[in-house]
């Protein structure tokens, strides 16, 4: 076991999907079950560079003082890696309807008009999307009740589809 105040070691399982935002020399802010509320700070040392095919993880070994002797070898914790993604075009993630196929936002346009605008998105964070393609800077974008738009919209469209089929009985 560790003494008071030496270093160690913990591994942390990162998805496939945040690989790219992982470097070695990232700040690492961790809690333990057993300490509510109390951050304890690491620095990421190392990057394993094989991919576990079964859980689609990758591990990271994060280094830290062991303040106190309160971090105990297989103590489970949860961590949150500090990543710069710099200066990007987002958007809330309460703007963004998924789906499954495609990411739909609404533009809000003169005459109390929407537009509805398929958006590729990247990276998500603190409850924004990176957009990668379909809207501009300076875009104004519906941020809330797009489930009751999109329900409308499609409430309307199968309307108007029943609407082209009546009196074409066999």
């Amino acid at each position: 076991l560790p003494g008071k105040g030496e270093n160690v070691w913990a591994y942390i399982s990162i998805y496939e999907y945040e690989i790219g935002l992982v470097k070695a020399g990232s700040s690492v802010e961790l809690e333990a079950a057993a300490y509510p509320g109390e951050v304890f700070q690491g620095k990421i040392i190392s990057i394993n560079p094989v991919l576990d095919p079964m859980t689609r993880t990758n591990q990271v070994r994060v280094e830290m003082t062991n303040t106190e002797d309160k971090l105990k070898p297989e103590m489970f914790v949860n961590a949150r890696i500090k990543s710069d993604l710099g200066e990007k075009l987002a958007v809330s993630e309460s703007a963004v309807l998924d789906t499954g196929l495609r990411k739909i936002v609404y533009l809000s346009r003169a005459g109390d008009l929407l537009e509805s605008r398929e958006i590729k998105t990247g990276q998500k964070a603190e409850g924004y999307y990176e957009v990668l393609e379909g809207l501009s800077e300076g875009d104004i974008v519906v941020t809330s009740g797009n489930f009751l738009i999109d329900s409308e919209s499609r409430l309307k469209s199968a309307a108007a589809g029943e609407a082209g089929h009546k009196g074409h009985g066999q």
